[in-house]
């Protein structure tokens, strides 16, 4: 089978930091090609290089792309030869229709004027061809973020797409929405479309690719034939990071004491439906020591109640009580909810976790200035030995607290998130996917750190849709479903299909 594309020695630099140090990359027409690495391997800025984002003469090496040395100049030039990149934050407008999003900038046009009948048709056909039944008219901000993700898919056909490029595609989509997108993949492959696919999910990887290229370091450590050779998830570990991970999660002694914090009947209504309730009648509690994890499928309620116990940042007509060691405590704003000890780690690190334009040391200290200032006074000095120790405890990979968190990974990100939190010193740690979009290492050394807040007394909540990481870092797991926890369960004694057993034994009993 030829080769549809090359990347010969291929070298990025940032100020500080070596992205890429020399990376051969071949990738034969027809197939799914996977790219594996851990975070910061320079997976994504390849695939920036590749697709123009970062344009010839900002890198070193060659692009052979149908048997031509290409120099993209820019995106448009990559994608008028049919190379499309689909980005982990997905580039749809919310407000806009599936049609305008699939047609913007390329919009069918006669005379200078949008063709309505024919974007609508071509919209259509486009739909059919990823499985959506969704109307041409219907707003993006309307439909779920599996569906956003196809209409992003269709937004690449119909720019006649040669070669797609997927970073992170499944990152936010649960179990079904992930199983049809690669069915969807698999079906492209028969028509001949050729696919890289940039995935942490391992398991994903084996299903689907043909070949797996693993970077370490910025550098390419191995091809991998999966047609010929036998592939397991630990040999692409052990590629990945360098060593042998025998065991995914580290080994813990929980020590658990008296319970920390408590809500009891908590009911949220719905931000912009009034009497619509979104939360019903929850009652939780964290022991000192314990790791708590919240199971359930997406649209439980997990992230909405995780909000409106942490100052009330999703819903209105907020009721219920909470209680930190007995005593009844004030969650009501965000200003009190940290006052009171308690700490949430979004799962959107990006959108409402981090200042992306600012540096490590400034978005580190941002939820606890008081603890950097003297007099009222910033102190400089203060406020680097902290973001200093910060980093090396968590091994930020950094060029210096100074660098922008915009150019990190997304797992060095995630630790910076953490990083603030732990430095406003709370009893209680809520963690929403904390792991969601980061390699095997960055995970690991994210559940250390789990493990060192439960060791030291704190309380720590996890939300995840990952049920094999529930299982491995939690003492005690409820699960959600609807709005409402169905059931509770000792870690040692849950499994998914316990927990997926009590999930549909809620809607049978809703049905």
């Amino acid at each position: 089978m030829d080769a549809i594309l090359e990347m010969r020695g291929i070298s990025k630099s940032f100020p500080g930091v070596k992205a890429l140090k020399n990376v051969n990359l071949v990738v034969r027409a027809g197939e799914i090609h996977a790219i594996c690495g851990e975070n910061g391997a320079g997976k994504s800025t390849l695939m920036k290089v590749l697709s123009g984002v970062y344009p010839y003469g900002s890198y070193e090496g060659d692009i052979v792309y149908q048997g031509e040395v290409r120099r993209f100049a820019s995106i448009r030039d990559s994608e008028h030869l049919g190379v499309i990149i689909i980005h982990q934050e997905l580039a749809l407008v919310p407000l806009l229709s599936i049609a305008e999003n699939i047609f913007l900038g390329n919009e069918p046009a006669r005379m200078g004027v949008i063709d309505w009948n024919e974007t609508f048709a071509r919209t259509r056909e486009l739909l059919r061809k990823v499985g959506l039944n969704e109307s041409p008219n219907a707003l993006i901000t309307n439909i779920g973020v599996g569906k956003q993700q196809l209409v992003e898919i269709a937004k690449a056909l119909a720019k006649r797409v040669q070669l797609l490029i997927l970073d992170e595609p499944t990152a936010s989509l649960n179990e079904t929405d992930s199983a049809a997108l690669l069915d969807l993949l698999l079906e492209f492959k028969k028509q001949g479309l050729t696919c890289i696919i940039i995935s942490h999910k391992l398991n994903e990887i084996a299903r689907v690719a043909d070949s797996i290229t693993i970077l370490r370091d910025g550098s390419t450590v191995e091809t991998i034939d999966c047609r010929t050779e036998a592939i397991s998830e630990s040999r692409i570990i052990k590629s990945m990071v360098g060593r042998e991970m025998s065991d995914r999660y580290p080994p813990r002694t929980p020590r658990i004491g008296d319970t920390l914090f408590e809500i009891r009947d908590w009911r949220v209504d719905h931000p912009q439906h009034a009497g619509r309730e979104v939360i019903k009648g929850v009652n939780l509690s964290v022991r000192a020591g314990e790791v708590v994890g919240i199971a359930g499928l997406m649209g439980a309620g997990r992230t909405e109640l995780a909000m409106s116990v942490f100052g009330g940042a999703y819903g209105r007509n907020i009721r219920g009580q909470a209680f930190m060691r007995g005593q009844p405590v004030d969650v009501s704003t965000i200003q009190k909810a940290v006052a009171a000890g308690l700490a949430y780690v979004t799962e959107d690190r990006k959108g409402l976790g981090l200042i992306l334009n600012d540096d490590i040391k400034h978005n580190i200290s941002l939820v606890n200035l008081p603890g950097v200032a003297h007099h009222g006074v910033i102190d400089d000095a203060r406020e680097t030995e902290v973001a200093a120790r910060y980093r090396k405890q968590l091994n930020i990979r950094s060029s210096s607290i100074l660098q922008k968190t915009l150019n990190l990974s997304g797992g060095n990100q995630q630790k910076v998130v953490v990083s603030k939190w732990l430095f406003a010193d709370p009893q209680v740690l809520i963690l929403d996917e904390p792991t969601r979009g980061i390699d095997v290492g960055a995970k690991y050394e994210i559940y250390t750190i789990i493990n060192d807040l439960a060791a030291s007394g704190r309380g720590v909540v996890v939300i995840s849709s990952e049920m094999p990481e529930l299982l491995g870092v939690c003492d005690r797991i409820y699960v959600m479903n609807e709005g409402r926890f169905v059931d509770e369960m000792p870690a040692k004694d849950a499994s998914q299909e316990k927990i997926m057993a009590a999930i549909m034994r809620q809607y049978r009993v809703s049905a």
